[in-house]
């Protein structure tokens, strides 16, 4: 989540960051694990092993939810990648006073 904020806040600030490149790449290679796992988190039979039939989303809110959670995540991140895109970086001004 903390990644999805920074995406947001990189597209709202217009700024361009090494930690954009970071969560950027961090949430791609989440959403591939998640892809391969054909949409269930990875951890989830870790959670199985030790007998919790609960996915993680289902610890805060009901399991209708906690189903469309995935997608909607997804189209969450989407739309903060396209934000990035449509919002050029900042041109700083040389000779702009410092303060």
């Amino acid at each position: 989540m903390g990644c999805l904020a920074y995406v947001y806040y990189a597209a709202l600030t217009r700024r361009r960051t090494r930690f954009l490149a970071v969560a950027s790449g961090a949430l791609a290679a989440e959403g591939a694990i998640v892809a391969v796992n054909r949409g269930d988190c990875p951890l989830g039979t870790v959670h199985r092993k030790y007998g919790d039939e609960k996915t993680f989303f289902e610890l805060f809110v009901p399991r209708r939810a906690a189903k469309r959670a995935g997608p909607f995540l997804a189209a969450v991140t989407v739309l903060g990648f396209a934000l990035v895109l449509a919002r050029p970086p900042r041109r700083v001004r040389e000779g702009r006073p410092s303060g």
